[in-house]
């Protein structure tokens, strides 16, 4: 094996960075097309400490699907790769909120046109439609095609306090354990991972729903993301829930060849989830850029104390 050092940014020179959200679930994004900034773990946790660093929810490093080796086979589908990484510093798969944010940066560094674009994640190939600008200017949505669920069949108990549910397993490009419960409360504070049996059912940890009804086709829920704690928004949540919601209310679009929509309300907003009849699932929602800067050198050459966290 040829061991490839990649390069380190010169020491003084400061890293562009841009701060975004999607229905405030928050992401450092670090533009670097030709992958040439490191980006290891503790630098990771520190920039998106929200003390000490930056903060955000994750990392979206943005980097040319050539130029990463774990894109390079998808280059000829597409052309970006969102680089993600959750608060802790560790990889994560998927992150569909990140997805959106991911694609309103490239439209607004000039780099994607409104349409249909593909963007490469961990995941698999991820088909985006971004809409056109309104009337005002503002924003178009963003619908992100998710791919079809996955719904093994594994029993799953969660555990918070003295209270448990069965659980619906849902992966979505990472694993979702969706739970109904009476009242959202019930999740507890969520700072803290809730405990899951068998646990060797996600053996690389999972995100953990906590679901309420709010109407027809219209659920509310509270989220503990692996790595980042609970979240304002987790956009393969939001798809998770929906395909659950939808199959405990005896409905499968790939049986009927009906869609169905559920609206999600999260604490930070409001997506609209849509799962077709060949399966594939529609994620729609906004995306907005808040600010823009630069990271001194010496805080991804020296990330300090505290950021020495494990990945995992």
């Amino acid at each position: 094996m040829v061991s490839v050092s990649i390069p380190q940014p010169s020491p003084s020179v400061p890293i562009a960075f841009l701060k975004g959200h999607g229905t405030e679930n928050d992401f450092v994004i670090v533009p670097d097309p030709d992958n040439a900034i490191a980006l290891p773990a503790p630098v990771v946790a520190r920039l998106c400490d929200r003390r000490a660093g930056i903060g955000g929810d994750g990392l979206l490093h943005v980097v040319r699907s050539a130029a990463h080796p774990d894109a390079r086979a998808m280059a000829d589908d597409a052309e970006w790769f969102m680089d993600y990484r959750n608060a802790d510093g560790s990889i994560a798969e998927m992150c569909g909120n990140g997805v959106r944010v991911f694609v309103r940066h490239l439209q607004r560094a000039g780099l994607v046109e409104p349409g249909d674009l593909a963007v490469a994640t961990r995941g698999g190939v991820k088909k985006v439609h971004l809409a056109k600008s309104g009337a005002g200017g503002e924003d178009g949505d963003i619908t992100v095609f998710m791919g079809p669920a996955i719904l093994p069949a594994d029993s799953v108990t969660v555990t918070v306090g003295g209270r448990s549910w069965p659980t619906r397993h849902v992966n979505m490009g990472n694993p979702h354990a969706v739970t109904f419960v009476a009242d959202l409360d019930h999740a507890g504070d969520l700072l803290s991972e809730p405990s899951y049996t068998p646990s060797a059912v996600y053996p690389d940890g999972v995100n953990v729903e906590f679901v309420v009804d709010r109407g027809e086709r219209h659920v509310a829920l509270r989220v503990h993301e692996r790595g980042s704690g609970e979240t304002r928004s987790c956009g393969t949540g939001a798809c998770a829930v929906a395909v659950a919601a939808a199959r405990r209310d005896g409905v499968d679009p790939t049986v009927t060849g009906s869609p169905v929509s559920y609206t999600v309300d999260l604490p930070g907003g409001r997506l609209v989830i849509t799962e077709r009849a060949d399966g594939e699932v529609e994620m729609t929602g906004p995306a907005v850029i808040v600010a823009t800067g630069h990271i001194e050198p010496a805080l991804l050459a020296h990330p300090g104390p505290g950021s020495e966290t494990t990945p995992g």
